[in-house]
């Protein structure tokens, strides 16, 4: 018996979905579990995997219409009958929810010059953004563990590679962040914004019209926490199986410095001020195909190592198109990383409902004065970030900000908990 694949409800307040990219065509085999094909939802973009095993028979819905959940978007079968590599038939105006014309599709694009260069990486699951970032730092795929679904090569595996490699020297390039690619359109092109971008733009306009939006930045001597990690991080790893990244110092210092001020972990509902119980903080996640922000729930009751692994958790996660709406709700504070691109600092939009956004520069060794117990000064070649706090001027004044993030920068500076 043929069975139906459906659009799934993916939480309780998501009523639609839009189809981003099917996975397989008709006429291929798959496997029940087997990610058969993405969406795109208000909440989060998703890989969702096949309900049985078979040949997928018949693509109803095809790519970029938006359907309600419950609806049938396809058909597996058990290959008697199939045409294999059948083309998927355009989706009916009454499928979709969407009544404007498609816009065209934009040219296509030349073939690239490193075209032999993909056969070679062919039997390694892999984008082909991945096996151009594998040749950007001279990486073997093939010597590469994929983390992703059913082994696929991902983009962070190849960035955890080439940090981890001692040999192999890497080709110069402006950066190890200037691997995530421009967009690959053709000049002159009118290209369509994704189901995420829409979503993104809108969230942001709305944002800036919700609150009163100033930043302060804090310049914060990172030397301590450059030297404890440099030290500590191949045990680490040995140890928690996980790699020791910056972030949970930044979100650590932020707890303490959160629960010395509630009201920047706080919400205005009207003219009330909910103050939150817990910390949730949200981690904004730079994907190659937008942002997100999941959340780490009550993080203010995690140790170091839990806010570690959640951490890493939520962002293979996103990156693999595997969370879930509850895991992008419920935020009270929010981090974001625009130094991991090389940024100085950023000035982040405020993530409604939250009231505040810390955003991290990048790490730089810079000169500073020095000054010891005895008050005489030197020069001394330190290791900097410099933060930034955009916050809500209608319920935090600057003050209140500022002595948030004194509390934070003292917090890392004078870094004394332990790491594991």
């Amino acid at each position: 018996m043929p069975t139906d694949v459906v659009m799934p409800q993916m939480g309780e307040s998501i009523f639609e979905g839009t189809i981003t990219k099917w996975l397989k065509k008709p006429g291929d085999k798959v496997q029940r579990d087997e990610p058969l094909f993405e969406i795109s939802t208000d909440k989060v973009d998703a890989e969702i995997p096949a309900p049985a095993s078979g040949v997928l028979q018949e693509i109803k819905i095809s790519e970029g219409n938006t359907v309600q959940v419950n609806t049938v978007v396809g058909v597996i079968g058990d290959g008697a009958g199939a045409s294999p590599r059948a083309a998927a038939p355009a989706a009916s105006a009454s499928a979709s929810a969407k009544t404007e014309a498609p816009a065209p599709a934009p040219a296509p694009l030349p073939a690239p010059a490193s075209a032999p260069e993909d056969v070679e990486d062919s039997d390694v699951r892999s984008s082909p953004l991945v096996r151009k970032l594998a040749r950007e730092h001279n990486v073997d795929l093939a010597k590469v563990s994929g983390t992703g679904t059913g082994g696929r090569v991902t983009k962070q595996d190849v960035l955890d590679f080439v940090e981890h490699r001692t040999a192999a020297p890497v080709p110069a390039t402006p950066s190890r962040q200037a691997s995530v690619p421009a967009p690959a359109v053709i000049p002159g092109d009118l290209v369509p914004m994704s189901q995420m971008r829409k979503i993104i733009a809108q969230r942001m306009i709305e944002s800036r019209r919700t609150s009163a939006h100033v930043h302060c930045m804090f310049e914060v001597d990172l030397t301590r926490i450059v030297n404890l990690r440099n030290k500590l991080k191949n045990g680490f790893e040995q140890r928690h199986g996980a790699r020791l990244t910056f972030m949970p110092f930044f979100v650590r210092a932020a707890i303490i410095a959160l629960q010395q001020y509630p009201i920047v972990n706080s919400s205005l509902e009207g003219d009330n001020v909910r103050y939150h119980k817990h910390v949730n903080a949200g981690i904004a996640v730079a994907l190659d195909w937008g942002l997100i922000v999941p959340v780490l729930k009550s993080a203010d009751e995690l140790n170091f190592l839990g806010l570690q692994r959640g951490i890493t958790d939520l962002g293979e996660r996103a990156r693999s198109k595997k969370l879930m709406p509850a895991d992008v709700e419920g935020a009270t504070f929010t981090i974001t990383n625009p130094g991991q691109f090389g940024a100085v600092f950023g000035l982040p939009i405020i993530n409604q409902p939250n009231v505040a956004i810390m955003g991290v520069g990048g790490i730089t060794k810079q000169p500073m004065v020095i000054t010891d117990k005895d008050g005489a000064d030197s020069i001394a070649i330190r290791s900097v970030v410099h933060l930034t706090l955009g916050y809500d001027h209608r319920i935090i004044d600057g003050a209140m900000a500022d002595q948030f993030m004194v509390v934070v920068k003292k917090a890392l500076e004078t870094w004394s908990e332990e790491v594991g």
